[in-house]
């Protein structure tokens, strides 16, 4: 599975996204300034207040990408996935494909919970990655609830303890810079729904 860039851009929208995107993730967004992006891009920084209105709006945009990418990858996994349970192990499945990917710098863990540590408090982007987070835990949810029928409070409390143990394991995944405790966290994963 692999995260889908864009192949070569050609826009410079594209082309300040994508290296926005590449230098936010490895080296952080406070980090990164405006004259390093438009230089990665290979456009004049007249073009990036052409395209984004601030840095504010193009960090939003690399959130909206980030959510994008792993709901791709999420969608993918699903397609496979026969089972209310395979569908469950097809949402820890998309974070093992999201840090399997080859970053240039290594992976760092979670893009959005890094960004969002970035970010201050009421920031549009923090939004972002709350929906992100929200949107994964309802989807466990759901396919929780599909397993144990019309129980949505236990299907709730269930797929809560799941997104916990998910959001644990890409922290730690992210420390080590491997997906092991991805792999680990999904197999307790399974355990846990067996158990039901």
């Amino acid at each position: 599975m692999s995260i889908s860039h864009h192949p070569k851009p050609q826009n410079a929208h594209d082309r300040l996204l994508d290296a926005a995107s590449a230098l936010f993730y490895d080296d952080g967004i406070t980090a990164t300034g405006i004259d390093a992006i438009v230089k990665r891009a290979g456009v004049a920084k007249k073009s990036l207040y052409n395209n984004f209105v601030s840095k504010g709006e193009l960090v939003a945009s690399y959130l909206v990408v980030r959510h994008a990418q792993w709901l791709a990858l999420y969608e993918e996994r699903l397609r496979q996935a026969k089972t209310p349970q395979d569908k469950v192990m097809a949402v820890f499945l998309a974070y093992e494909d999201h840090a399997e990917y080859a970053y240039e710098g290594g992976f760092r863990g979670c893009g959005l919970l890094n960004a969002a540590a970035e970010l201050p408090a009421g920031d549009a982007g923090r939004t972002v990655v709350r929906r992100h987070k929200e949107q994964v835990e309802a989807l466990l949810a759901e396919h929780v609830s599909s397993m144990l029928g019309d129980d949505p409070k236990r299907a709730g409390h269930i797929a809560q303890h799941l997104a916990f143990l998910l959001e644990g394991a890409m922290a730690r995944a992210g420390l080590e810079g491997r997906s092991d405790c991805l792999r680990q966290a999904r197999g307790i994963a399974a355990s846990l729904l067996a158990a039901l």
